[in-house]
């Protein structure tokens, strides 16, 4: 046993990877508005058919892997929740799957550039790359509700780490060093303005 994907998977792969590459090689010389589907395809040396059966349209192409990772991730925080989590703990857990994102998106330091230039530039890009993150925490939301969080904890340490991530991004100002860093300072923040909070509501009652 080698381990070694089927032959035919290992093809579809490559032909999958090229048009990745070709498609955002043409946005980079074009710019996203410019390309067309048959644009991607000719450069890849593959069929129209052949885009198609990997994506739906030339926006899919820009989070290619993206869907698979935060569906992976998401299942992952499923396993790992305790029973009932509080709020500090259900944080505790979403920010170690923020930070796997953070870690996994800026491996290829060139591509998260291109990525991320690509949303700036492009609104609808933008949008679409917000509504996945918004189906990430929604997804995160049931875990939580799974697991016996009340709802208050389920509806919000999700969009708590969801502003994080975009504080961290923001402040990361698009340079893969720094997006983890940044993303974990973001939370390091937010914990120690909820233990003033929580000093001073202790001080408060014991005046």
């Amino acid at each position: 046993m080698t381990g070694r994907a089927p032959l035919r998977e290992r093809k579809q792969q490559r032909a999958r990877e090229q048009i990745v590459h070709a498609a955002f090689e043409l946005f980079a010389e074009r710019g996203f508005g410019e390309v067309t589907v048959s644009d991607i395809a000719e450069r890849a040396e593959v069929g129209r058919t052949t885009f198609f059966r990997y994506f739906g349209d030339k926006q899919e192409v820009v989070f290619a892997d993206e869907q698979d990772l935060l569906d992976a991730l998401a299942e992952r925080h499923r396993a790992s929740l305790t029973s009932a989590p509080d709020l500090d703990q259900a944080l505790a857990q979403i920010r170690l799957a923020v930070l796997a994102v953070c870690a996994e998106v800026t491996k290829d330091a060139e591509h998260f550039r291109r990525h991320e230039k690509l949303l700036r530039e492009n609104p609808e890009l933008h949008d679409r790359g917000n509504r996945k993150l918004q189906r990430f925490t929604e997804t995160i939301t049931a875990n939580l509700r799974e697991a016996g969080a009340t709802p208050l904890v389920a509806a919000l340490a999700p969009q708590l780490a969801l502003a994080c991530f975009n504080a961290g991004r923001q402040l990361g100002e698009e340079d893969p060093g720094r997006l983890t860093g940044s993303v974990e300072a973001a939370f390091t923040a937010l914990g120690a303005v909820r233990s003033d909070v929580d000093g001073r509501r202790g001080q408060d009652e014991v005046l």
